[in-house]
């Protein structure tokens, strides 16, 4: 909220000088912090899927995914809603909820938090099939993303589609005897919408910065 000067005369014919409050409409792009923490939680997932560091090692993104790309994009998210931009606030909040659910996921399977690891014992297929609904339901849900993006420039498209591509992948290298070739291409797939993602954000910097953007594409629904 920002003030003005207001004069206003007393009874005694004193001017009284004081600040009247003026409402300032809230300005930004909050792309500019969303799109460069989706980078950099992407890259770091593609360089543990294509071997980079151990596929194993599933905690190793954690601290980026988690610290970096999931916070920084609730705070995207908050920062668009406050800013009355409906759809940015959804899409930023829906990756939020991606990151966060990843997160959550690998720390459950690896300190039993989800009492998951009991039921091995009966069941040897309890976390595959955690994992393979986990894949499934974000690939369901990334798809009807895509669909809704398409009334926006054709990069946002492509780029979530990627995302969703990466998923479908990985749900079927998780069904596959020899999954390692599937992952490495899913990372792949992560690196190339991560680079998309860098591009994007790229165009809206420049646009912060008083520039015309980068190309985006046209959609493919008017």
């Amino acid at each position: 909220m920002a003030t003005d000067v207001g004069v206003q005369s007393s009874t005694a014919g004193v001017e009284i000088i004081r600040e009247v409050p003026v409402p300032v409409r809230a300005t930004g792009d909050p792309q500019v912090l969303g799109w460069l923490v989706f980078v950099v939680g992407s890259t770091c997932l593609g360089l543990q899927l294509v071997g980079f560091v151990n596929q194993g090692a599933l905690g190793a993104p954690l601290s980026i995914i988690f610290g970096a790309t999931a916070f920084g994009l609730l705070v995207s998210a908050v920062w668009a809603a406050y800013l009355g931009q409906t759809f940015v606030a959804g899409a930023f909040g829906v990756f939020c909820g991606f990151w966060i659910s990843y997160t959550m996921l690998v720390l459950g399977l690896t300190h039993n938090w989800l009492g998951i690891t009991a039921l091995t014992k009966t069941d040897s297929g309890v976390v595959k099939g955690t994992v393979l609904a986990f894949l499934l339901a974000w690939a369901i849900t990334m798809a009807l993303l895509t669909l809704a993006t398409m009334r926006l420039p054709l990069a946002y498209t492509v780029d979530v589609a990627l995302v969703d591509a990466a998923l479908w992948i990985l749900f079927i290298a998780n069904n596959a005897d020899d999954p390692s070739g599937l992952t490495k291409l899913a990372g792949v797939v992560v690196f190339v919408f991560a680079a998309l993602g860098a591009y994007i954000w790229l165009s809206a910097a420049d646009q912060s910065l008083g520039g015309p953007g980068y190309p985006l594409g046209s959609p493919l629904r008017q």
